[in-house]
């Protein structure tokens, strides 16, 4: 008696779940991510063999470039709070929207005098030459100083801990402009902060 041939059948996987959470995923990071602001100054920073991971928390940058300094503190409490005690030092009121505003705005370089009007500005006006002339330094009005020391107010009362330091400078930067930035730091008794570069390769054994 022959034998009865059973006719074969292909695998077939319902892929409708592995879509489905695929599709899951990808929107959660879409809505979730936050996306890196240009910065207003290009600077080109020196080359170093050393790497280590700058925290994203709890830290301010100083950017030094063609004269100019920015600055910009991690956080969008800690900026808002910040916000506030340079408004109370200097005697300027910010509404709520402004302070919302200037929450989400990362590094930026303008005076207390010109810090509303930038405020209000969209982001392609905020991009414009000239807008930013960097934040005063000078010592009749160390605005600079200011900013420093009341960020550091700020991170102490939301987070309880101490903010760090990091300088960005470009590498054809003259040495005074970034022995100001020190001079200042050191001023309020802060003698250690980091320097960003680039990676020049791999440290060698």
């Amino acid at each position: 008696m022959p034998r009865v041939k059973i006719p074969r059948k292909s695998t077939a996987i319902d892929m409708t779940a592995m879509c489905d959470v695929a599709f899951l995923l990808l929107t959660f990071f879409i809505l979730t991510a936050t996306s890196r602001q240009p910065e207003p100054l290009e600077v080109t920073t020196p080359s170093s063999t050393i790497i280590t991971k700058v925290p994203d928390a709890d830290i301010a940058l100083l950017t030094i470039g063609q004269g100019k300094v920015f600055f910009e503190v991690a956080g969008t409490k800690i900026r808002k709070r910040t916000l506030q005690l340079m408004g109370e030092k200097y005697g300027i009121k910010f509404t709520p929207q402004e302070e919302e505003r200037f929450s989400v705005i990362s590094s930026f370089g303008v005076p207390m005098g010109n810090l509303k009007q930038f405020i209000n500005m969209d982001g392609e006006q905020r991009k414009k030459s000239g807008i930013q002339t960097g934040i005063p330094t000078d010592s009749v009005d160390n605005q600079l100083y200011n900013w420093i020391y009341q960020s550091r107010v700020a991170v102490k009362e939301i987070d309880n801990t101490d903010m760090r330091i990091s300088i960005k400078g470009d590498a054809k930067e003259e040495y005074p402009a970034v022995r100001k930035i020190v001079d200042i730091l050191q001023k309020q008794k802060m003698n250690k902060f980091s320097l960003i570069t680039s990676a020049e390769g791999s440290p060698k054994e």
